[in-house]
């Protein structure tokens, strides 16, 4: 691994928030602010309605907010919108390509986040494949992702034998983010805990009692 992407995914812990579907914006970056002022230390852009040009208006306004505050910035399922606003990395799930493939489109310093649902065996072939880290979930049920496969705690600790950040999503909230830190989870990838409030304060406190727990 370069030593860009070493120190990238050295990044990938604590409070990793991902982005609600929101057209506006201008909405979608104040409450991104706030989630970053209470303590996010990823951001993953994620979203599946809009057309591809206000996806990219969107990312690359995330962009320069995660950059000015030196918050680690990540695509979700796009390698080539992440290699084009020079996000941090990209995340991929089943359905978006083989590995190599992505590394191909967004070069070998940004990072690569592999959906391993609750497959054990997806994560480790993934990392000898060039993930950069492996995210499993869902822990819980999920409003987001109300059909999703769920995952038990046991993966996160089989995981860190994998040697890479393991991030845990999954209907997470600061009432049992705790549990999964305390299996292994190096990361909580969280939306609508952090970002389905109206009020930008209340995203940032949210986003803080989460983050808080994976303080030193």
């Amino acid at each position: 691994m370069r030593r860009a992407r070493t120190d990238r995914a050295n990044r990938v812990r604590g409070l990793y928030a991902v982005t609600p579907d929101l057209a506006d914006v201008d909405a979608l970056a104040a409450k991104v602010g706030a989630a970053i002022e209470g303590g996010a230390r990823i951001v993953q852009y994620r979203n599946k309605s809009l057309a591809s040009s206000a996806r990219r208006a969107q990312a690359q306004r995330l962009a320069e907010i995660c950059l000015r505050h030196g918050v680690l910035f990540i695509v979700n399922d796009d390698p080539a919108l992440a290699r084009d606003v020079d996000a941090g990395g990209v995340h991929v799930g089943e359905a978006d390509g083989d590995l190599p493939h992505v590394r191909d489109i967004v070069g070998s310093d940004r990072l690569i986040g592999v959906s391993c649902y609750d497959d054990f065996a997806r994560a480790r072939e993934g990392v000898e494949r060039g993930a950069d880290y492996v995210a499993f979930g869902s822990f819980f049920p999920s409003t987001v992702k109300p059909g999703a496969r769920r995952a038990t705690l046991d993966l996160l600790a089989r995981a860190r034998a994998l040697a890479v950040p393991v991030v845990a999503i999954g209907g997470i909230d600061a009432a049992n983010a705790a549990s999964l830190r305390d299996a292994g989870a190096s990361a909580v990838a969280v939306i609508s805990d952090v970002f389905a409030h109206a009020s930008l304060a209340d995203v940032a406190r949210h986003a803080r009692a989460i983050a808080e727990l994976f303080d030193p």
